[in-house]
């Protein structure tokens, strides 16, 4: 017979804190209301989020959804104690993966799970969500926070999103119209993004012996600061590209690098011809490269290498866009073509 115990057994006995879990939902609530449009029913904290579909505007809607998480980039914010970038990495990158096939974002949910619930941190990490959601127009509208004791170590956690998008089904980008002449644009990246961190962490911090707040000279600011850098949206650039009808697909680089997220949206018999050294590759990837000899095949099915958008522009449509993007101040690179092909890049 086990021995009686005196104290009754709690659930914090356990290290989920329930009183902490409470007071960072409330946190959640004010910073998740401020994203919310008129779509939004109801607020946060039923079992299910209520969001009306716009009909007025969405004559023939088709819904499009993505999900994905912010990878091994969270072991540098652990390191950092900097965590208001994470939330914001997340949105951008899903909102991007949507906004290519022409579709504008509606809602956001998002997952973070933790060992030992830190409200301090969770509330970094939503206010970062919170921000970027207000900035592609989109609403957080719910999510869930786990505390998970002997699953994370201390002070981690991960974080993942789901996103819903709309578009009209005669505006959808596919990509089934790209041919042979059509011209590739390159939109810059701000840094990694959110893939790569993987080899990229080995090479500074095991290869190079490098610390994350340690300034190096070669890529001209501190390693942690490099790879931290935030995901860039590319949200209000698309929109002006499909509005105005001179895109013909879009790619959005991310794990994979162009090697594998182009041939993603090329019809059959094409390909694309990708001309190397025909835009700025970023300094944080050269030195990668050099800190572990990475042969160039490696660098461009791993990293972003400085592009974090391709564009298809017909020929006829090329003046116009560089218009546009030239009036809205975006800069970009012309890095290549499509070609008749088996669905590959060739790089040149």
């Amino acid at each position: 017979m086990p021995e009686s115990r005196s104290k009754s057994v709690t659930y914090a006995d356990s290290g989920v804190d329930i009183s902490a879990g409470d007071r960072a939902k409330d946190r959640i609530k004010f910073l998740a209301q401020k994203t919310f449009n008129r779509n939004v029913l109801g607020g946060i904290g039923g079992f299910g989020a209520l969001f009306r579909l716009d009909l007025q505007k969405f004559k023939n809607p088709i819904l499009v959804s993505s999900a994905d998480g912010v990878g091994t980039k969270l072991k540098i914010a652990f390191e950092l104690d900097s965590h208001h970038t994470v939330g914001q990495d997340l949105v951008n990158h899903c909102v991007n993966d949507i906004a290519v096939q022409g579709a504008t974002p509606l809602f956001f949910l998002d997952y973070l799970a933790t060992g030992k619930l830190d409200p301090a941190v969770i509330e970094s990490v939503v206010t970062g969500l919170a921000e970027a959601c207000k900035a592609n127009g989109c609403a957080l509208i719910g999510g869930e926070t786990a505390q998970m004791p002997g699953f994370y170590s201390d002070g981690e956690y991960d974080l993942a999103g789901f996103i819903v998008g709309a578009v009209d089904r005669d505006k959808m980008v596919t990509g089934e119209t790209i041919k042979p002449g059509d011209v590739l644009i390159g939109l810059p990246s701000t840094g990694l993004h959110t893939n790569g961190y993987s080899l990229a962490r080995k090479l500074l911090f095991e290869t190079a012996g490098y610390k994350p707040t340690q300034y190096v000279t070669a890529i001209k600011e501190k390693a942690g600061t490099a790879l931290m850098k935030t995901h860039r949206s590319y949200l209000h650039v698309i929109q002006k590209l499909v509005a105005a009808g001179l895109t013909t697909g879009m790619a959005h680089i991310t794990g994979g690098g162009i090697t594998e997220n182009l041939p993603r949206i090329l019809p059959k018999a094409t390909a694309a011809q990708i001309e190397m050294g025909s835009w700025p590759v970023l300094p944080i990837f050269e030195h990668l490269r050099q800190l572990g000899q990475v042969s160039e095949d490696e660098m461009m099915r791993t990293f972003n290498m400085g592009i974090g958008l391709i564009a298809a522009i017909p020929a006829a449509k090329f003046t116009r866009a560089k218009n546009l993007l030239d009036r809205a101040e975006e800069k970009f690179h012309i890095i290549g073509r499509i070609v008749k092909g088996d669905r590959r890049v060739q790089y040149m």
